[in-house]
């Protein structure tokens, strides 16, 4: 296979994985009686399997992907998809929004309404409504089945091939070559032609996606304006962006985007406060040397007011991220006095209080916060981490077991419980925290060892080792549901 060809077949291939993850959205209301893969021409998919299938690949990825586990941008981007999701058509699965920090301008959808936005999308985006018209054209990709539908043509002669081949391209965003060479021996001997129309898929997605875009409340001309962005940045680059390659962007579909958009009229509509601290955040945390920068913090700071408060919060973020923690004090706890509940800056202040030793400030101050937002996550996780940092390992045990048991898949969580466990001596509990954490990743025989240990460690036929046994039965079931998709 030519490296050219393998290029355009990898480009073509994940550009409907985009669309793959997007079938996962057409799924709660649907019919679950659905033929399953394998079947006579005229099926699809089951729900049940895209679901499964949606679950493996998520731990595939969450063992070899940067994603970011940050509870503020986890909240943010959840909230933004779901506003979106509420004005979209024929919904059938849960939807889930995660970001991976990844410099290269990205997004793709697969299997269980899985949805990924690479972490500079916040940096080359202008407004709120750019970054709107992204996620909104990924969940049309997913609310049209565009994958399904695919392999109503295809399933006959290899279904089982797209099994592999959509695991092999998620592996190649975290590692290129495996990726790709994983990719290669997958698509040997198939149809050059698996996919023929993921150009006029794209179209489609856009057309769909604008019409959600502005029924949320976000400017339509927001997909438009930043399509020509890209297509200007990188007119005369050696190499186009991953998004041109994964989403084919001929001239039709933009100027038909653009002439959708001003039919239904621009409007003028802020980007939230919000979008503009994650923005500050993204681009201090987790863009490294072409991340923040003093003469964007300056521009912001001449900015309206949201984009004044969002300067300051920046500013104290690249001052904690350059380790001037007392400069960072200093703004971020004049913030907090005009907002004593806002978890941006609660979330700040508090890595600033444990890099310089001070848990028992930052524990005083979360838990003064927490009182108003009981249930907030965000609040949660730093409170815990702040009562293991001060050594109360037993409050932030309890903490965390309420939320680990609302937050079962979120990996921190498990972690800094694992940590409370181990302050307290708990070995058997530690255990079973660990063995969350690597189920999470794929990792199931580890996380059976690790609960079959704990079992053994407790009184037997005591409740724990009980609770043990059913989790390690489960796991095991786990295993045979995968086997499947797991083969190449």
């Amino acid at each position: 296979m030519s490296t050219s060809f393998r290029k355009s077949l990898f480009a073509t291939l994940l550009g409907s994985a985009l669309l793959c993850g997007s079938m996962a959205a057409s799924a709660a209301n649907a019919p679950t009686d659905l033929p399953d893969i394998g079947t006579t021409a005229g099926g699809t998919l089951s729900i049940n399997q895209e679901l499964q299938m949606g679950d493996f690949y998520l731990r595939q990825l969450r063992a070899g992907a940067p994603l970011i586990y940050d509870p503020l941008l986890t909240n943010y981007v959840n909230g933004l998809g779901m506003k979106l999701v509420s004005k979209a058509d024929s919904v059938r699965t849960p939807f889930h929004f995660y970001l991976i920090q990844n410099n290269e301008i990205n997004a793709f959808a697969f299997f269980g309404g899985n949805v990924v936005l690479h972490s500079s999308l916040f940096k080359e985006t202008d407004n709120e409504s750019q970054l709107a018209s992204v996620m909104a054209h990924e969940i049309s990709h997913v609310t049209q089945r565009h994958l399904a539908r695919a392999m109503e043509e295809q399933q006959r002669n290899a279904p089982l091939t797209w099994v592999g081949a959509l695991g092999s391209i998620l592996l190649t965003m975290a590692n290129p070559q495996a990726g790709m060479a994983a990719l290669s021996t997958t698509i040997a001997g198939t149809q050059q032609g698996m996919i023929s129309f993921t150009q006029s898929n794209e179209q489609e997605a856009d057309r769909i996606g604008i019409r959600v875009l502005q029924r949320a409340g976000f400017d339509p001309m927001g997909m438009p304006d930043f399509m020509q962005k890209l297509a200007d940045k990188y007119r005369y680059a050696s190499r186009p962006p991953e998004m041109l390659l994964t989403h084919p962007m001929p001239d039709s579909r933009m100027s038909d985007t653009r002439s959708r958009a001003s039919q239904m009229g621009q409007k003028s509509v802020p980007s939230s406060q919000d979008y503009l601290f994650a923005k500050m955040r993204v681009m201090g945390m987790y863009g490294g040397a072409d991340g923040l920068n003093q003469y964007l913090l300056d521009d912001y700071k001449k900015g309206n007011a949201r984009e004044q408060l969002a300067g300051r919060y920046g500013q104290a973020v690249m001052d904690y991220k350059s380790q001037r923690y007392d400069a960072a004090r200093t703004t971020i706890q004049s913030l907090l006095s005009a907002q004593p509940n806002n978890p941006w800056f609660l979330d700040l202040a508090t890595d600033i209080d444990l890099e310089q030793n001070r848990a028992p400030a930052a524990v005083s101050r979360l838990e003064q916060a927490i009182k108003s937002q009981p249930n907030n996550s965000v609040l949660q996780v730093n409170l815990g981490n702040a009562y293991i940092a001060s050594g109360q390992p037993a409050k932030a045990a309890t903490l965390l077991y309420r939320y680990t048991y609302s937050h079962s898949d979120d990996p921190n969580g498990w972690e800094l419980l694992a940590k409370a466990c181990a302050g307290q001596g708990l070995r058997d509990e530690e255990l079973a925290a660990r063995a969350e954490s690597m189920a999470l990743i794929g990792r199931l025989d580890q996380a059976i060892e690790m609960l079959s240990t704990a079992s053994a460690s407790v009184s037997t036929g005591s409740l724990k080792q009980a609770r043990y046994d059913a989790r390690i039965d489960q796991l095991r079931q786990m295993q045979q549901r995968f086997k499947q998709y797991s083969r190449q």
